[in-house]
C-alpha cells in the first residue's frame, strides 16, 4: 500500500484549507522533507493545481530561479502571471523567521504579510516546510501550523515489507509485532536506515534485530534533548509499601489493549504523585511502564526552556508529536512543580514562556485521545496552578508520605533481598524499622549502601578476607544520618495538611495515616 495513503488524514485537512481559499500561508512542520513534498505533490495532482518548490540554494524547482534571494522568490508569488490555484512551497526559511527584527529580514516579513492578503484573491497558497516552528508575532494571525506525522503502525507494516524482501523477513505474530512497535517514534528514513544496515549485515530480519531497532529509537529521542528513552527493569516487587498505589496498578494493567477499548473504558490519562523527595516517586513511575510493559519517556523540563523567543513552544509541540507517535507509551514529568510552580502569580520571569508552555502542556492533558499515561511526580503540591490539578487532567493525585513501620520493613527487605539474598534471615528487620522512623525509601537504601561500606573497610579476625554487614552496621548507619524529615518538618506538615484538605488518596493503606491525616483536617479547621 502506498504510504501517502497512511496520511489521508494530513491531505484532507490541507484539501480543505486550499479549497475554503482563505488560507494563503501554511506553515508544516516537518522532520523529513522528502514524505511531505511527495504529499503535497500528491494534494496538487488531485486539485489539479501548479506546484513549484524552492529552497535557497537550488532556487525554484522549474527554472532553477532565484537562487540565494527569498525577497525575489517571494515576488515571484505575487507575480500577475502566474496561474492562480498554483502551490508554491518554500523550504528552509526558518532562520529567517526566528530573527525578524535583523535589517535584512524585516522586508521579508513585510512581503509575507503582503502576500497573505494579496493570495486569497488569486486563490494561489505559499506553504513554508520546516523542520522546526518558528513564527514572528508579525505574522501570527496569518499563518496557519500543520504538524506532519510520523508513521503511523500500518505505515510502518508497509513500509518494512517494500524494503525488505519477503523471504528476508524471519518473524512472525508476536515477533513481527514488535518489531513494528519498535520502529514507533522514528522517521521513514531512520527506519530505512536501521533496516538497511541488518540487512546488510546478515541478509535478513530477525528478532535480534529488535534490540538494535530500539537503540536506534534511544538516540533518536536523545537527539531532541527534551525527552529520555528508559528502558526499566523495575518491577511493582521493587517498591516498598505504597500498597494502594500498587493496587490501583494492577487493576488497570491492561486498560490500553484493544480489548479494553471494546469494553467501552477510555484510555487512562495519568497520574499526580505528591511527596517529599525519597518516598519512591521517580521508583513509582518507573515501575508503572514495567508493570504495564509501555516504553517509558522522561520529559526533561529544564530543557524545554530556552532562552529564543518560541523556541520553547516548539519543543512542546515536537514532544507531543514524538510521545504521541511512540504511544501507548509512559510520559514522566519529574518534578513538575520546579518547572510550572506559581506562574499563576505571574512570577515566572520569562515574559510568558512558562504560561504559554504550560498552556499548551496542559491543553494537550485534557484533549489528547492518544495512549499516552502521564505520571508526573512533585515535591511542593501547594505551588502549582490550580488548573493543572483539576479533575480530567489526571485520573488520580497519590500523596505519598514517609513510609511507616510495616512499610519500612518491606523496603528493608526489598533491598537485603536484592543484595545479600541468602542472608535475609539474619538481618533483623523489625528493629532496623523500629530505629528508622521518619526515614524515607532513599535514605534506608542510603544507610544499607553506607553500613556495606563501613563493613567492606574491615578485614575479619584472620585479617586475610572482608566481613560482611550486618545489622549492627545498618544500626550504626542509621544513628548517623539525620533523615530530611527532622529538616523539612514544616514542609512534611503541609503536605500532609494539603492531602487532608484537598482528599488526596494516600499510596498507603495504613489506617493510622488515614486517622492522621485527618487530624491535620480538623485542627487546620479548628485554627484557621
Amino acid at each position: 500500500m502506498d504510504s501517502l495513503n497512511h496520511n489521508s488524514s494530513f491531505i484532507s485537512q490541507v484539501d480543505l484549507m486550499l479549497r475554503s481559499h482563505y488560507y494563503p500561508l501554511l506553515y508544516i512542520v516537518a522532520i523529513e522533507e522528502e514524505p511531505i513534498e511527495s504529499a503535497l505533490t500528491t494534494i496538487a495532482a488531485q486539485s489539479q493545481r501548479q506546484i513549484f518548490l524552492w529552497d535557497i540554494v537550488r532556487g525554484w524547482n522549474d527554472n532553477n530561479a532565484d537562487k540565494g534571494s527569498i525577497m525575489s522568490a517571494l515576488l515571484r508569488i505575487s507575480n500577475p502571471l502566474e496561474k492562480d490555484g498554483t502551490l508554491f512551497v518554500m523550504k528552509g526559511l526558518y532562520p529567517f523567521l526566528k530573527t525578524p527584527y535583523h535589517p535584512s529580514h524585516i522586508p521579508i516579513i513585510r512581503q509575507l504579510k503582503n502576500l497573505a492578503r494579496e493570495l486569497t484573491r488569486t486563490r494561489r497558497t505559499l506553504i513554508i516546510t520546516s523542520h522546526t516552528l518558528e513564527i514572528p508575532d508579525e505574522l501570527t494571525e496569518e499563518i496557519t501550523v500543520i504538524d506532519f506525522p510520523l508513521p503511523n503502525i500500518l505505515e510502518i507494516s508497509d513500509l518494512i515489507r517494500s524494503t525488505i524482501a519477503p523471504e528476508a523477513i524471519k518473524l512472525a505474530g508476536l515477533g513481527w509485532e514488535q518489531l513494528v512497535k519498535a520502529c514507533q517514534g522514528l522517521s521513514r528514513m531512520r527506519i530505512h536506515r536501521v533496516l538497511a544496515k541488518a540487512l546488510a549485515l546478515k541478509q535478513q530480519i530477525d528478532d535480534s534485530d529488535i534490540e538494535a531497532i530500539l537503540w536506534e529509537k534511544q538516540r533518536a529521542i536523545k537527539q531532541t534533548g527534551i525527552l529520555e528513552f528508559f528502558a526499566t527493569q523495575d518491577s511493582l516487587k521493587s517498591v516498598g509499601g505504597l500498597e494502594n498505589l500498587k493496587a490501583w496498578v494492577k487493576i488497570r494493567q491492561n486498560a490500553f489493549t484493544e480489548e479494553a477499548r471494546r469494553y467501552g473504558i477510555p484510555n487512562p490519562k495519568g497520574i499526580l504523585l505528591v511527596g517529599i523527595q525519597g518516598t519512591g516517586k521517580s521508583l513509582s513511575a518507573k515501575t508503572i511502564a514495567h508493570e504495564w510493559r509501555l516504553p517509558l519517556l522522561r520529559l526533561d523540563t529544564g530543557r524545554i526552556f530556552s532562552g529564543i523567543v518560541g523556541e520553547s513552544e516548539s519543543r512542546v509541540r515536537q514532544m507531543i508529536q514524538l510521545v504521541e507517535a511512540i504511544a501507548p507509551c509512559v510520559l514522566w514529568i519529574d518534578e513538575i512543580d520546579k518547572a510550572f510552580g506559581n506562574i499563576s502569580q505571574g512570577s515566572d520571569g520569562d515574559s510568558g514562556t512558562s504560561r504559554r508552555v504550560f498552556g499548551s502542556l496542559i491543553t494537550w492533558m485534557q484533549e489528547k485521545t492518544t495512549p499516552v499515561f502521564i505520571v508526573a511526580t512533585a515535591n511542593n503540591v501547594q505551588i502549582l496552578p490550580a488548573e493543572l490539578l483539576r479533575k480530567g487532567r489526571f485520573d488520580e493525585i497519590f500523596f505519598l508520605n514517609l513510609p511507616t513501620d510495616p512499610e519500612r520493613q518491606e523496603i528493608f527487605k526489598v533491598h537485603l533481598q536484592r543484595l545479600r539474598p541468602n542472608r535475609l534471615r539474619e538481618f533483623n528487620l523489625g528493629l532496623l524499622a523500629q530505629e528508622s522512623q521518619e526515614f524515607s525509601g532513599a535514605e534506608i537504601e542510603q544507610v544499607i549502601i553506607d553500613a556495606m561500606h563501613c563493613s567492606f573497610s574491615e578485614l575479619n579476625s584472620l585479617g586475610n578476607s572482608r566481613r560482611d554487614f550486618t545489622t549492627a552496621d545498618i544500626l550504626l548507619a542509621i544513628k548517623e544520618t539525620v533523615p530530611l524529615a527532622a529538616i523539612a518538618r514544616d514542609q512534611i506538615n503541609n503536605l500532609k495538611r494539603w492531602a487532608a484538605e484537598t482528599g488526596a488518596r494516600t499510596a498507603s493503606n495504613d489506617l493510622a495515616l488515614s486517622q492522621e491525616l485527618k487530624r491535620y483536617a480538623n485542627w487546620w479547621e479548628l485554627n484557621n
